[in-house]
């Protein structure tokens, strides 16, 4: 009986190192083919994001098939509308800035620099601000056309024209499958699961698919909404650049308060330098704290709730790390990956904890016995 009990211990052993060297197999993999896979996560990310949809529809009686095409409709349609409207507004917004930033300078130049040196007596070094402008004056033309910038950035190079192209079909038509059969991949998955590990793996795909929900679901929409609560202030307010502050102030809100304070201070700065006067300080304040009041008491706990619990340092950390390892879609998967971090660390502690009570356990019932 002790050596069956030895060799089972060893071979646990053996099969945690196994695990240990699969998964650094996988992420040297993931590494290695970054912008291979970049397509395939990305339609992953819109089948998840779908799949929700589509189950309900399917629940309603449409075929999974046509289901997954009622969905990519209503994606297509956000897409198409969100170019048609984002991009020119968008557009319009960075020549306002481009016009503007002169003044920005002249202002920064006459004024805040000689009242810091008045205010703290302190000699601050000539700035060639002047070279600045006339550097901006030549180059932001160029920023008057986004889409024939970014077209002509795509077809400096013809394969990375071809890359664009190629990553433009290939992502819709991952996705469509994906979507389609989701499903069943999830079913295929769940049957290959060891009866053994079957109960806790699934609580822990449970808990994961929360997460990951509460953030891609919840996050997203809490972002967007701020954004949208934000633009429509400023702009009610008067300030240029309202749309590109506010969306600005709404991406950032992933970290809390930190959507609130860029928002507010790149506003404020904005307000200060177009008004010159103190009543669109306030107003832009009240923009930021009427936003933060409908982040804190309606759009967080409707859409989110406390079901992600990350640490602020954590989410910066996790986003830094996430773009110096893998770019821009080290930075999309950062916070999704974290959360599901957390909750295998979580649940890694509960089982450690479990298996010393339970060892506990026996050890008194095995004295009682003596």
């Amino acid at each position: 009986m002790p050596a069956a009990r030895v060799r089972e211990k060893v071979m646990s052993d053996s099969q945690k190192w196994l695990l240990a060297l699969a998964v650094v197999t996988l992420a040297l993999l993931a590494y290695l083919l970054g912008p291979v896979l970049t397509p395939f996560l990305v339609a992953a990310g819109l089948a998840y994001l779908g799949d929700p949809l589509a189950d309900r529809l399917e629940a309603r009686g449409l075929s999974r098939t046509l289901a997954v095409v009622v969905v990519f409709f209503c994606l297509t349609v956000v897409v198409l509308l969100a170019i048609v409207i984002i991009v020119p507004v968008v557009q319009n917004e960075l020549v306002v800035l481009g016009q503007k930033l002169p003044g920005y300078i002249d202002w920064l130049q006459k004024t805040v620099l000689p009242w810091l040196q008045t205010r703290f007596a302190i000699n601050l070094p000539s700035l060639e601000l002047n070279e600045l402008k006339g550097v901006i004056a030549d180059h932001w033309k160029q920023v008057g056309g986004v889409a024939s910038w970014l077209m002509a950035s795509v077809t400096s190079s013809g394969l990375a024209l071809l890359g664009f192209f190629a990553n433009l079909v290939l992502i819709p038509v991952l996705a469509f499958y994906l979507l389609r059969d989701w499903d069943v991949m999830m079913a295929r998955i769940h049957e290959l699961l060891p009866q053994r590990y079957e109960q806790r793996a699934v609580r822990l795909a449970r808990e994961c698919d929360e997460m990951l929900g509460a953030f891609m679901h919840g996050q997203l929409l809490v972002m967007a909404a701020l954004g949208l609560i934000y633009s429509v202030g400023l702009w009610l307010v008067g300030l240029d650049m309202a749309f590109i502050i506010g969306m600005l102030a709404g991406v950032v809100s992933f970290v809390p308060y930190l959507g609130f304070i860029v928002g507010m201070v790149v506003a404020g700065i904005a307000a200060a330098v177009q008004f010159q006067e103190l009543l669109p300080l306030v107003y832009v304040l009240m923009v930021f704290g009427v936003g933060q009041m409908l982040e804190s008491f309606l759009l967080t706990p409707y859409l989110l709730g406390d079901r992600i619990g990350l640490h602020p340092v954590a989410v910066i950390f996790a986003v830094m790390a996430g773009g110096q390892l893998f770019g821009f879609v080290g930075v999309l998967l950062a916070l999704p990956a974290t959360a599901v971090l957390m909750v295998i660390v979580r649940q890694s502690i509960e089982y450690y904890l479990d298996s010393q009570a339970q060892n506990g356990i026996i050890k008194q019932s095995g004295d009682i016995k003596k």
